[in-house]
């Protein structure tokens, strides 16, 4: 095998690997966290507040890390000091008494893992595109362990004492750990990698790239309910662990499916457009979700996180990596990641708030928000074909 395509295996090799060991980790934490915190002692309204945390944590956390690595060019180095930091923290998370003690070491924890997707994000547009690569076929392998971690922790809830989940969030931690400290060195650009668009101005002041964030930020915000409270949701209505992770694992593999055809999306299916199908598909999602749909409903909506979750995240990185000036790229996802942070911290809030009171009507809210998302998108779709009109 010619050097060439050594290096380029090697590369995508190790970036799927920490893909893989990052979602593992997102898929035990984002529906089994919440179930550890209600055996500490949580109730539902206090469960929002700390699972807010991290997104408020990340207005400080992400900015620092983001511009750092841009200014360094230290993308590889970060992600494995935030890996490790990340280990480190759920190790002395599942030791903690008391939740006072919880929200401190939480916020420790969140401050070293919160800007690891904008990191491993920015380092994967700039290598694979330096390999002439697609950015899906390589994220979905992410994607597949999601269901994997899901899955694994399904079966573990279901044999174990919730207040035991903890171990499964430490030991997914240490994959993440590892994998980072197995990421390869940024390959050097090749001739055929497309440079981003220089910036006329400002990021902060582009218009087009404020509404996409904007966008971004409130469709992805809209899943705060789904996040936070689904499991807890099915749990009461009698649905087992096992249950549960397979209605996880189907909406990721809607999503997989998309990742996998990035590539052969037609030239119609720009990055603002995706975004707009995000928000549809987010609309109907939480509209459905809002009206306690019995168990057979739930496959049917679970596929939409193909457009909710998965058009919106490529909508808006496709979006960043034809946008953001050169040298500006780790920024540019920082700026986005302090956006979701800020919008799911109060959705996810708000949402602990709405759960209490109003349970699966909570969802209306999130269909609202991704209706609004809908509209910022459609407002930058058309602030970016005025800026490139002749």
């Amino acid at each position: 095998m010619p050097l060439f395509h050594q290096l380029r295996f090697a590369f995508a090799g190790r970036l799927a690997a920490f893909y893989a060991a990052l979602f593992v980790l997102m898929g035990v934490h984002l529906p089994f966290f919440p179930v550890w915190l209600k055996a500490k002692g949580l109730d539902s309204g206090l469960i929002g507040l700390v699972l807010a945390l991290p997104m408020v944590i990340r207005v400080v956390a992400v900015p620092l890390a983001t511009r750092t690595a841009d200014r360094r060019e230290a993308l590889r180095a970060a992600l494995m000091l935030a890996g490790v930091a990340t280990f480190a923290g759920y190790c002395v998370l599942a030791l903690v008494p008391g939740t006072a003690a919880l929200l401190v070491v939480f916020a420790m924890a969140s401050f070293a893992f919160t800007p690891v997707m904008p990191l491993i994000d920015t380092y994967a547009l700039r290598g694979l595109a330096a390999q002439g690569r697609a950015y899906g076929p390589v994220r979905l392998w992410g994607s597949v362990a999601f269901i994997a971690g899901t899955f694994g922790a399904g079966l573990a809830s279901d044999a174990i004492p919730a207040r035991d989940l903890i171990w499964l969030i430490v030991a997914a931690s240490l994959g993440l750990a590892l994998a980072a400290l197995g990421l390869a060195p940024l390959p050097a650009p090749s001739r055929h990698a497309v440079a981003p668009q220089p910036g006329r101005r400002g990021l902060l002041r582009d218009p087009a790239f404020l509404a996409v964030v904007a966008a971004a930020a409130l469709i992805q915000s809209s899943h705060a309910v789904y996040y936070g409270f689904s499991t807890l949701q099915w749990r009461a209505a009698g649905l087992s662990g096992t249950t549960i992770a397979a209605l996880w694992a189907l909406g990721v593999v809607a999503e997989i499916v998309l990742f996998a055809l990035q590539g052969r999306l037609p030239r119609l299916f720009e990055p603002t457009v995706l975004l707009m199908a995000g928000a549809l598909g987010g609309a109907l999602r939480w509209a459905g979700m809002a009206l306690d749909p019995p168990a057979t409903v739930l496959p049917l909506l679970q596929l939409l996180h193909a457009l909710s979750f998965g058009a919106t995240h490529l909508g808006a990185i496709g979006f960043i990596a034809r946008h953001a000036p050169p040298g500006q790229g780790a920024t540019a996802q920082g700026y986005l990641a302090i956006a979701l942070g800020l919008a799911m911290a109060a959705s996810m809030a708000l949402a602990g708030w709405l759960y209490g009171m109003v349970g699966s009507a909570a969802y209306a809210a999130m269909a609202l928000a991704a209706v609004i998302g809908g509209g910022c998108a459609l407002i930058a779709h058309r602030a970016r074909h005025v800026a490139i009109a002749p």
